[in-house]
């Protein structure tokens, strides 16, 4: 791989986590953040992180200072883009933000360097109309939390080429992701298609009153989600029968929700000020310790298949 020097635009959740795992791969890395107090926040969420896989075994004592060795922060774009040889937003999902960012970057860096989303929805074609190189223009969708889940959906857009496709791959596996490969462009991506079609017929089960919102969770949790790290959609129906599933779907996709807005009951709650976790409730009550008792157990699964995974790998 002939990637050695890569950029990252952003210190958020996305930012910062795709700099550790690059700086842990090897990578030369620069941050970009608009503030010392952006890039600090970003420096602090690596450390912590670092901290974290340290505890957990993932790390040797002296790796960690290796990989912020290899970190650097800029203030700049023009910084950070001038000796990349493969550059990576990670910014707010704003569609003029990041259509500006890459006319920016498609005057700043040479032609050969490749220029990567992570939006996690909006069409790349759209981002990159203002670029003389679109055919070096690509997303690659990192999964939150990307230093512990592996999931990386390469998407072209409808001047990508090949060779952009191929070494975004290659660089996102290079650091330890799992990629998946996109034909064509759509809104959504694979993942958050799903991922919106589940949570469109959770909330309508709700909606129904045929269940309370934690037994739909539990549902989830004790049942299909169980066989999901194994088997996907798709080899689950091959696995239970091809003709079986075909049978349920002629009268169950009749009555599965249908809506092409969202959903009342969730639009009622963000009306309200009831966001979830980040407002303190939400469908449930979420007190900082029930928080931070969530987040660890969500933590300590993600590790032990990451753990799994590196196994499968050696």
């Amino acid at each position: 791989m002939n990637i050695k020097n890569l950029t990252v635009l952003g210190t958020g959740t996305m930012g910062h986590g795709i700099a550790l795992l690059s700086a842990k791969a090897g990578l030369n890395v620069v941050m970009y953040g608009r503030s010392d107090a952006s890039l600090d926040r970003g420096f602090n969420s690596i450390k912590a992180d670092l901290s974290r896989l340290k505890d957990e075994g993932e790390l040797a004592d002296n790796e960690s200072e290796e990989i912020l060795i290899k970190i650097k922060g800029a203030e700049s774009i023009e910084d950070t883009a001038k000796y990349a040889d493969f550059v990576i937003e990670s910014l707010a999902q704003n569609l003029e933000l990041k259509q500006r960012i890459f006319e920016q970057l498609d005057e700043l860096c040479p032609p050969e360097v490749i220029l990567a989303s992570n939006t996690s929805w909006l069409s790349l074609t759209a981002i990159a109309k203002n670029t003389k190189h679109a055919e070096k223009a690509v997303i690659a969708h990192f999964w939150n939390l990307p230093q512990l889940i592996p999931l990386v959906e390469v998407v072209p857009g409808e001047k990508t080429s090949q060779d952009t496709m191929k070494i975004t791959m290659d660089w996102a596996e290079f650091i330890g992701k799992k990629t998946v490969r996109m034909e064509k462009e759509c809104l959504g991506f694979i993942d958050n298609r799903l991922q919106l079609a589940l949570l469109r017929e959770a909330l309508y089960i709700v909606e129904k009153g045929w269940a309370k919102p934690e037994e739909v969770d539990k549902a989830m949790e004790y049942g299909h989600g169980r066989r999901l790290p194994v088997t996907g959609p798709l080899c689950s129906a091959d696995l239970g029968g091809l003709d079986i599933f075909n049978n349920i779907a002629t009268y169950l996709f009749k009555d599965l929700c249908n809506y092409t807005e969202p959903s009342k009951l969730m639009k009622d709650k963000v009306e309200a000020g009831n966001l979830g976790s980040k407002s303190g409730q939400g469908f449930y009550n979420w007190s900082p310790e029930d928080l931070k008792e969530k987040q660890m157990e969500r933590t300590e699964i993600l590790l032990y298949f990451l753990k799994k995974d590196a196994q499968k790998n050696k």
